[in-house]
């Protein structure tokens, strides 16, 4: 009818580039239902991954709880004393902080800022005693992060007149055969 009008279009095929993109157009509606399934697993990978991540965090936040725990604790005893220890170790600046108690028995050392083991080595602790040294507790420190450790008087230990520390074997010592990092009177 629009014919006789004049008006009517001489039909033309489409360019090629068009029927490309259409026909992609096309494919990709199908596969976006399916995409659903895959972003379901993704959050449920990174909700995993997160939980991880935020079970080890809370792991460490509770360690570092019981360690301020146990220094308040000790800190409030009567015999308590602190000493704070300045050590050069390789010329780095590092501080060991001792926290006793001489009623208990009980130790707590801090180490910061302290340099990194070499590979069989460890810090090891010794109590200065009338009878000479004893080992009081072994440190193999593999990254320079913060360490605290606790450790009771060893029984027959006698009067305890001062703390050391020395690099020993990774498995310790029973004298001090390695160089000496600091000796520290009580």
């Amino acid at each position: 009818m629009s014919d006789w009008l004049g008006m009517a279009v001489t039909p033309r095929r489409p360019r090629p580039e068009l029927k490309d993109r259409i026909l992609a157009q096309a494919f990709a509606t199908r596969r976006r239902p399916m995409a659903w399934p895959l972003a379901v697993a993704a959050a449920l990978v990174l909700a995993v991954a997160g939980g991880g991540l935020l079970w080890r965090r809370v792991a460490t936040l509770q360690s570092d709880l019981a360690a301020t725990r146990d220094t308040l604790s000790l800190l409030r005893l009567p015999g308590s004393r602190v000493i704070p220890v300045p050590v050069v170790i390789a010329g780095r600046p590092g501080q060991l902080t001792i926290f006793t108690d001489s009623l208990s028995g009980l130790w707590l050392v801090s180490c910061h800022n302290f340099t990194p083991n070499a590979p069989g080595e460890a810090y090891q602790l010794w109590f200065v005693t009338q009878q000479g040294m004893r080992p009081a507790a072994l440190m193999a420190m593999d990254q320079s992060t913060p360490m605290v450790l606790s450790f009771d008087t060893p029984e027959g230990a006698g009067k305890i007149t001062g703390m050391a520390m020395s690099v020993e074997p990774r498995e310790g010592s029973v004298e001090p055969k390695g160089p000496m990092l600091f000796h520290v009177s009580l």
